[in-house]
């Protein structure tokens, strides 16, 4: 940006600089960008870009000595009421945006956190159920098996009972058989077969 001094005879203190956007962004060789500066000394100097965030600066004039030079002012300064109103919607809707995004990432933590906590809880019911279940089904096979350790027991009593009798039914037959011989005589029951 030149500054023009005018004569030294006149001495007039410097235009104030008011900047809207940061100097430090590049400027844009964009072949639409578009340098407007006035022909008044000290007036205005603006650079416009189709990107409102590139820089734009504004001088304003020490005296108006011209009615046109008021009328480049009058309409500079609306351009730069429309761009500032326009920088401010562009933050508030950023703004906006950015609290939304928070909010729902927010929200969808929340969801998680609450579907983390109930699976756990399900889970840990689910296991509390699972060892009933296992529990149970060891004593119900732990009865089951008491029940054919006494099926098994009461069958071999049954079996030592029933070789006992048969034991004493032989000794019996045996001595009543030898009574026969001894007397020679012969029993009275008639021999059946099963």
């Amino acid at each position: 940006m030149e500054e023009e001094h005018p004569k030294k005879a006149e001495p007039q203190p410097e235009p104030k600089k008011v900047e809207l956007e940061s100097e430090s962004k590049p400027k844009s060789e964009d072949p639409k960008d578009v340098e407007v500066e006035s022909t008044v000394p000290g007036l205005v100097e603006e650079k416009v870009t189709d990107d409102l965030k590139d820089v734009a600066v504004v001088e304003k004039p020490v005296e108006e000595s011209k009615p046109d030079g008021s009328l480049d002012r009058d309409a500079v300064l609306a351009r730069l009421a429309t761009e500032k109103r326009l920088s401010l919607i562009t933050a508030w809707e950023e703004s906006e945006k950015s609290k939304a995004e928070n909010k729902a990432e927010k929200k969808l933590s929340s969801i998680g956190a609450w579907e983390n906590s109930k699976k756990a809880q399900l889970e840990a019911e689910l296991k509390k159920i699972e060892e009933e279940l296992e529990r149970k089904k060891a004593e119900s096979v732990e009865k089951i098996r008491n029940k054919v350790a006494l099926v098994h027991k009461a069958a071999e009593e049954k079996r030592a009972s029933v070789e006992a009798k048969r034991g004493e039914e032989v000794l019996k037959a045996e001595e009543i058989g030898a009574k026969y011989r001894a007397t020679g005589t012969a029993p009275k029951k008639s021999l059946i077969f099963f």
